[in-house]
């Protein structure tokens, strides 16, 4: 008989966790959800004060009942589910289908990073099931059920079958589609620079910038400003009438967020969100170390709190201390600012669970991409605890008829926290010296320098950038970023070109539809408050079915709306410059199981069909692990990309570099055949 179970989601887990807790304790994966609303109908019941229909999920049925036997086996359960709302519904959802006697012991715990500490620690400080973050899941769930099941089908009839709405999908829908409007809508403007070289000396030429006049800055419109001062000025001297010498401070980033890592994940690494979640998994769950057996390596990976654990800053300063130097160690505890959204505290910052395994001494253990994103987070959490990085800066203002021009410089004088970490965001800082100048000293001008430049468009999204947007505005919750992505990509309201996300004619269609009548699913401050809504069900302060009653009045008001008043859409097949070799039409792109092909638009008369890609039989040369494919552009236009899709190589040839594949010529000659 089983003294204690000790039940998690994740098979990897189980290994983990197994080395840490004696023969007495049994330890069982779940594999993840094994109770939830039925794919088959909407699982809520609307008219009877939104009560939800619960089911075993198909094929789970099995992990079920060996669970409930090994549960009625034990003396004492332990569900050590995740530690979030997703987890403690699991627990609740397990807890209800052993249907234990009263007498038998079941508790919750759960910890936050798979060490030996938190894990013994949990144990042995078990609690009961946190029913206010089961409720608010249950609401989350039930809103998020009645959205997609109520107006999925207004879009299958108004625009296509296989369509789906979402109150967190279909809002980031609609900031990508308005970026694409602020694109197709922008008008460039034109404006001017203009810089001076001056001689120091026979040998030193100095580059000052054109600031203003009379110490006011600016703005150079157009090439007759700028001529108009060149004249001015003419053959004046330019006279130093400042130096000002001084230091800037550069502060160290925030330990990781389930967002910011994804951010840096995929400017650094080029990784996608689902990508970097993937990875991130793994890397929690546990790898196979020589000498340590299977270990977690980093803390919880779904958390929006920048929060440290004492212990965890404790060994991180004594770690720098012994590798760096005391005199890069921070005692300061930096604070994140307040954010419009509440910070789900539960769990710490993403960081990594034993500082002294350095990535380069575990290289050997991990993949490729485990290693770069495991790098990522030890060197992001070791800089958080370092000083800020100091410069010595100068800048010297030049008059010339009483027009201003500047020269600046700036030179590290300590590196802190950028001797082991650079934010993506931020340009490596050039260290530049001036030439010693005083007040009064005079220069003679070598030549002017113009310049037009265009105001540019806002930039497409990058899954980065859309995740940054998200979490600023308090959109969706750290576990929903990844999964909104992908259904906006699986979909098709949203294709990928390099990193750059794309509404297409469909996403256009759907929002328009999502816009129009149903206004406030898609309204970013909508599902802000709905996020504060399930914090207060969470917090105990509000029922979880008034949630639901207070939201579902008008959603029913505008389904009956669109159902009367939506016109139907027609949505235009892409047509590329390929021809049918049968019939000679233009051939139009479709969507299978696996992907794009091209199809006779002629269809069932015509039924030519090709692959909308071609094989190389080459290596992509960036990444050197994934077949070059041949490809077209919307118009037809032949380019080479990498099959990988978390791989951002493009060229309009293949590259000589390119590498053939190995064995690939046989499979080549049987596709031909």
């Amino acid at each position: 008989m089983t003294k204690n179970l000790v039940i998690v989601e994740s098979p990897a887990k189980v290994k983990t966790i197994s080395k840490f807790l004696g023969k007495d304790y049994t330890i069982e994966a779940s594999m993840g959800h094994l109770i939830d609303l039925p794919k088959s109908q909407i699982g809520v019941d609307i008219d009877n004060d939104f009560n939800i229909k619960y089911i075993t999920i198909r094929g789970k049925g099995q992990i079920l009942n060996k669970l409930k036997t090994k549960a009625k086996q034990a003396d004492v359960v332990y569900l050590a589910t995740d530690p979030d709302r997703e987890g403690e519904t699991i627990s609740w959802h397990l807890k209800n289908a052993f249907n234990l006697p009263d007498n038998k012991e079941v508790h919750r715990i759960s910890f936050n990073e798979i060490t030996k500490n938190a894990v013994t620690n949990a144990i042995n400080s078990p609690r009961e099931i946190d029913m206010n973050l089961v409720n608010s899941q249950q609401a989350r769930r039930a809103i998020d059920r009645i959205v997609g099941y109520k107006i999925s089908p207004i879009l299958w009839e108004k625009v296509k079958n296989k369509l789906s709405a979402g109150r967190v999908q279909s809002v980031a829908l609609r900031l990508i589609s308005e970026r694409e409007d602020e694109i197709s809508k922008f008008v460039p403007v034109e404006y001017w620079s203009l810089t001076a070289d001056l001689k120091v000396d026979k040998n030193v030429i100095l580059t000052v910038n054109f600031f203003g006049k009379d110490g006011k800055k600016v703005e150079l419109n157009n090439e007759k400003e700028v001529d108009d001062i060149i004249n001015l000025i003419g053959n004046n001297k330019f006279n130093v009438s400042d130096v000002k010498k001084s230091k800037r401070e550069k502060k160290p980033p925030l330990p990781f967020t389930t967002s910011t890592m994804q951010q840096e994940a995929g400017k650094i690494l080029n990784f996608t969100v689902s990508k970097t979640m993937s990875v991130a998994q793994k890397l929690y769950e546990g790898i196979d170390l020589p000498g340590r057996g299977t270990t977690a390596l980093i803390t919880y990976l779904r958390t929006d709190s920048t929060r440290i654990a004492d212990e965890a800053i404790k060994a991180c300063k004594e770690y720098i201390v012994k590798n760096y130097n005391k005199e890069y160690a921070s005692d300061f505890v930096p604070q994140e600012k307040e954010k419009g959204n509440k910070v789900q505290d539960a769990h710490e910052a993403i960081r990594p669970t034993y500082i002294d395994l350095a990535p380069a001494d575990i290289k050997d253990s991990l993949t490729k991409d485990e290693y770069k994103l495991y790098s990522l987070i030890w060197r992001r959490f070791i800089a958080c605890r370092m000083k800020s990085a100091i410069y010595d800066t100068e800048k010297v203002t030049f008059d010339a008829n009483s027009y201003t021009f500047t020269a600046n410089s700036s030179k590290i004088a300590f590196q802190g926290f950028l001797i082991i970490y650079k934010n993506s965001d931020e340009e490596e800082e050039k260290s530049s010296k001036l030439p010693s100048f005083n007040v009064g000293d005079e220069l003679e001008l070598d030549k002017f320098n113009k310049e037009q430049h265009f105001t540019q468009a806002p930039p497409h999204f990058t899954e980065s950038s859309l995740v940054k947007l998200l979490e600023e505005n308090g959109i969706g919750r750290p576990s929903t970023y990844a999964p909104t992505i992908n259904t906006l990509l699986k979909r098709r309201y949203v294709t990928k070109e390099k990193k750059n996300l794309f509404i297409t004619e469909l996403g256009s269609a759907v929002n328009n539809i999502m816009v129009k009548a149903f206004d406030d699913i898609v309204d970013e401050k909508f599902t802000v408050n709905m996020e504060k809504q399930l914090d207060d069900v969470e917090n105990g302060n509000i029922e979880w079915k008034q949630v639901l009653r207070d939201f579902y009045p008008k959603l029913k008001s505008e389904l009956e709306d669109a159902e009367k008043n939506l016109e139907k859409v027609s949505i235009k097949e892409e047509v590329t410059d390929e021809k049918c070799d049968n019939c000679g039409a233009n051939l139009v792109v479709k969507y299978g199981p696996f992907g794009k092909f091209l199809a006779c638009p002629n269809f069932p008369t015509c039924k030519f069909t090709k692959n909308y890609f071609e094989h190389t039989g080459v290596f992509c040369p960036e990444c050197n692990n994934h077949e070059l494919y041949k490809l077209r552009t919307k118009k037809g236009r032949i380019f080479y990309g990498c099959s990988d899709p978390d791989c951002t190589y493009m060229s309009w040839q293949i590259p000589k570099e390119a590498k053939t594949i190995p064995g690939l010529e046989k499979y080549l000659e049987n596709e031909k055949e």
